[in-house]
């Protein structure tokens, strides 16, 4: 069993959100491959499947993204999988908008979903996938994440939940470290 966690606060208020693309990530998986992610488990909604012939939990904490640990921490050991066998999908500032970057492990780069993770796991060694949210000029940290894309970073978005999705698909079917050479480059 592999997990796939994506990282998101729960509610429409925030469904459309920069802190939401694992979210949106989840979604776009769950569609492609006929998941429904409806369960309710420890405090996530789940949805177990088949993607690129391996048995998959996908992931949506109902916890808010500082949180998130204390979601997926008892789905790990409830499934007994190791923090290896997880992949978290999240957002980061410190990337341009569309950009992916795949890391088999690392700190939490001042991700408060990611830095959870941690703490609640007692480890960085898991995998990560960061969508690029940028860096916005005129706002501070908390607003950016928490508002929504303009109507010119819309069309960048949704290409990269596409790319994010594959890069998931990649991360399933070839592993951690060979998904990077692709992803990263």
């Amino acid at each position: 069993m592999r997990l796939v966690v994506g990282i998101g606060n729960p509610g429409r208020r925030y469904e459309e959100t920069r802190h939401n693309l694992g979210f949106r990530v989840l979604d776009r998986l769950a569609a492609d491959h006929h998941i429904a992610v409806s369960r309710r488990r420890f405090d996530a909604l789940v949805g177990q499947g088949t993607i690129e012939g391996s048995s998959v939990l996908l992931v949506k904490p109902q916890t808010y993204v500082n949180l998130t640990g204390s979601a997926v921490a008892p789905l790990l050991r409830w499934h007994r999988c190791s923090p290896a066998d997880l992949l978290v999908v999240c957002d980061d500032l410190n990337l341009e908008l569309g950009r992916l970057r795949l890391r088999s492990q690392g700190s939490s780069g001042g991700h408060n979903g990611l830095g959870s993770l941690i703490e609640c796991l007692g480890t960085e060694a898991f995998p990560r996938l960061r969508i690029g949210i940028g860096r916005a000029a005129d706002a501070g940290q908390v607003a950016h994440v928490l508002g929504t894309f303009g109507p010119q970073e819309r069309e960048v978005v949704e290409g990269v939940v596409a790319r994010a999705a594959d890069a998931v698909r990649l991360w399933l079917r070839l592993g951690t470290q060979a998904a990077m050479n692709e992803v990263n480059r």
